[in-house]
């Protein structure tokens, strides 16, 4: 039997922002309102878990890093607003103490201390963001993507609070107006609203790559996690890897190679 407050939550389903070409309708499952799958696109690029793997070696120059952040943020409408304290963004640059925290050593080289890294929604596969959202606006697809519903985040917060990594920012104010040069293909969003780097699962769709890896040189790789033969296995099999606060449990699907020649 369902109840009357899961009754109205079916009557209140909403088609998900943010996917460009890419739906998916609300559900009671087990008695929780879950985010159902759907079909991709013909042409679309799909895996059974996807991952990616960060080469921090190949980042050299300031210019590596500004290019992967722009590239993302320009596509996806994030809003400039000219200040840390409002700060909106899908992917960052921090420092390894912060990246890292616990893992650093006294005899660690200096130029790897120092060096930036970039950072992103993790796409864990336990994500805690998932399971403290009360609207569901935050779900993780079946192909390991955490997700969002724009229109249905209520703004709590719950699911940033809950973020031990930090990839989430609020909209204070409203951020179409701090766009510099909007993207019709991608929807903007509202004041009062979460948003989060989404794996470009709108550019997946259409059979692209994430708009971060394109721009990247090879520095960035994207895959299935689940495909032996994929580049991010490849990659992983043949290089140490670490990831952030692996000893939380949460699983992140975003991996670091940092044994590269700093200097090379």
């Amino acid at each position: 039997m369902i109840n009357r407050r899961d009754f109205l939550k079916i009557a209140g389903v909403s088609i998900m922002s943010g996917l460009g070409s890419v739906s998916a309708l609300n559900v009671i499952k087990d008695n929780i309102l879950e985010a159902s799958e759907y079909l991709p696109p013909s042409g679309a690029i799909t895996a059974k878990r996807w991952g990616m793997v960060i080469d921090v070696s190949k980042f050299k120059t300031d210019e590596n890093f500004k290019k992967v952040i722009d590239a993302c943020h320009r596509i996806h409408n994030v809003p400039d607003l000219g200040n840390p304290k409002d700060e909106i963004k899908w992917i960052w640059t921090d420092t390894f103490k912060h990246t890292f925290p616990g893992q650093e050593t006294e005899h660690m080289p200096e130029a790897l201390e120092h060096k930036p890294f970039v950072l992103l929604c993790n796409h864990c596969e336990n994500p805690p963001c998932v399971r403290v959202c009360p609207t569901k606006a935050t779900f993780k697809t079946k192909e390991g993507i955490t997700q969002m519903d724009y229109h249905r985040c209520i703004g709590c917060r719950f699911c940033m609070a809950a973020c031990p990594f930090g990839a989430r920012s609020f909209n204070w104010k409203d951020p179409q107006h701090f766009i510099k040069e909007e993207n019709k293909e991608y929807p903007t969003r509202t004041k009062g609203v979460v948003e989060k780097c989404n794996f470009c699962i709108e550019r997946l769709a259409k059979g692209l790559m994430p708009a971060c890896v394109e721009v990247s040189n090879g520095a960035i790789v994207f895959g299935d996690m689940n495909d032996p033969n994929s580049d991010v296995r490849k990659i992983l099999s043949s290089h140490y890897a670490i990831r952030r606060k692996n000893e939380l449990g949460t699983r992140p699907s975003v991996y670091y190679i940092i044994g590269g020649n700093e200097n090379a």
